[in-house]
């Protein structure tokens, strides 16, 4: 099979171009993408495409890069293939984001050809990675300690729109010669007697990829002279897998996931029964939905969040990258910058008098207590079942009117209902009903000038509980947005 026909193949196989595309190809006038425009040229008419060429000068070779530009723009116009070509200082945006020099000509490359697809109204844009660029991206993300998704390799077909840096519309990203090797690419630029222009810095040994392409590879081809074909084979196996254990992981994440505007919670005991692969791959999406802008999740960050889940206690925090941290509760965990406040009342300051009858409004909040007298014989029914956590009949013979809101302090000791002749450390409590580490100084509780009479969503003092000898009754309950 030539080479045409195994691009067109590979065109065909994974759908890349539907009739009436306009396509954007990127020429940097290397010989993968001038063999890329000559065969897309070739095949243009059959596909039913148009072709835009696209090429951008990085700013990082100066005069070299420049005679590039002139090389790629004089070749298109002879070609009779309209191109846009444009100078950006990859170098510069580089220091400003703080990224090696690789990754902001990859960003830098990528928004240039997006931007003018957008300008045309291209649905595709065309590059010209072939196999042995595929060989090279699995090995750095094997060393990188990457996943399954890393270890596909580069995909033959994706969309820009997944990449956080990019703003633009939604547009196809194919690699037509991703089935090539270089060898052919070369062989093809020399019998149609194309001349590429020659990139010096494809031997600077600085960058990782061209260290492992010139030492890396023919090391370990002394070990299996078909090592490239056995990796890329490897990738397509690891693809088929990947999506299959995607599928499932979306299928968990549907029933255990709760998205937040900046935090993702699960369940705890049910995200324990699932395999450690599903719970990978929900710590995995978890970082990546909250972090579109990290490209690489590293395995080690995941695998420190499984074992902290599985193995620390409840209250830990746990550090993940990009300012994100795990927060591990009783019942369930978190995912996010910070420990997110549950919807209920909390107490943000110092204690302040309950007005009784009346309202009393927690500062710096939505809620507020309303606070009411009846006698006994009004109270319903039901009162005393305890349905709503957030409100309490109480004895208002045996707790006074002169309450107050406040939070715990140390040494709070109160006895919880149930619990006759016997008080319990306010700590201890806590604890055992699972409140969670970051609010009990936020708990509000209901105090008397000697004791607490309830705190409140969870438990009323034994000591102020109705009896058959009260007369009058206490009705406390939080309100919200009132």
């Amino acid at each position: 099979m030539g080479l045409v026909d195994v691009v067109r193949a590979t065109i065909r196989k994974h759908r890349m171009f539907e009739e009436g595309d306009t396509v954007v190809v990127g020429v940097s006038g290397g010989p993968d993408s001038l063999c890329l425009l000559h065969i897309l040229r070739q095949l243009q008419n059959e596909l039913g495409i148009a072709l835009h060429a696209g090429h951008l000068d990085h700013g990082i070779r100066g005069e070299e890069s420049q005679a590039d530009a002139a090389f790629v723009e004089k070749l298109a116009r002879s070609w009779e293939t309209p191109i846009s070509v444009e100078y950006a200082d990859v170098p510069g945006y580089a220091d400003r984001h703080k990224l090696a020099i690789e990754e902001a000509a990859r960003r830098v490359r990528y928004s240039f050809l997006g931007h003018v697809a957008q300008e045309l109204g291209a649905q595709c844009i065309a590059v010209g990675h072939n196999a042995d660029d595929q060989v090279e991206t699995i090995l750095m993300h094997w060393m990188r300690g990457s996943g399954l998704g890393g270890l596909r390799g580069m995909l033959p077909v994706q969309v820009l729109g997944a990449e956080a840096w990019w703003s633009g519309p939604s547009i196809r990203l194919v690699r037509p010669l991703l089935e090539v090797p270089r060898s052919e690419i070369e062989a093809h630029c020399q019998e149609h007697d194309l001349e590429p222009r020659f990139d010096r810095s494809n031997l600077d040994l600085t960058y990782h990829r061209n260290r492992i392409r010139h030492e890396l590879l023919p090391h370990l081809e002394s070990f299996n002279p078909r090592i490239r074909e056995v990796l890329r084979r490897s990738a397509r196996v690891i693809s088929d897998d990947f999506d299959y254990l995607r599928l499932r992981g979306l299928q968990a994440w549907e029933s255990l996931a709760r998205e937040g505007e900046d935090t993702v919670t699960f369940p705890l005991q049910p995200w324990l029964q699932l395999h450690p692969s599903l719970q990978r791959q929900l710590l995995r999406e978890a970082i990546h939905r909250l972090r579109k802008s990290l490209r690489n999740i590293d395995w080690i960050h995941v695998e420190q969040a499984r074992l902290a889940v599985l193995e620390k206690s409840a209250g830990s925090r746990t550090t993940l990258p990009k300012g994100l941290f795990l927060f591990k509760g009783y019942d369930e965990f978190v995912i996010g910058e910070e420990v997110p406040w549950p919807p209920f009342p909390l107490l943000m300051g110092p204690e302040f008098p309950v007005a009784i009858p009346g309202l009393t409004p927690l500062p710096a909040s939505e809620w507020q207590v309303e606070a009411s007298i009846m006698h006994r014989e009004d109270v319903p029914d039901d009162a005393l079942a305890g349905r709503n956590p957030w409100q309490a009949y109480l004895d208002l013979e045996r707790t006074g009117k002169r309450l107050t809101l406040r939070g715990r302090r140390t040494g709070d000791r109160f006895q919880p209902l149930g619990m006759a002749g016997k008080q319990k450390a306010l700590t201890d409590f806590m604890i055992d009903a699972k409140i969670p580490q970051h609010i009990r100084d936020r708990v509000p509780l209901v105090t008397a000038p000697h004791h607490i009479v309830w705190v409140a969503g969870w438990r009323v003092d034994e000591r102020v509980k109705i009896t058959e000898e009260t007369v009058e009754v206490l009705r406390l309950k939080f309100l919200k947005g009132q």
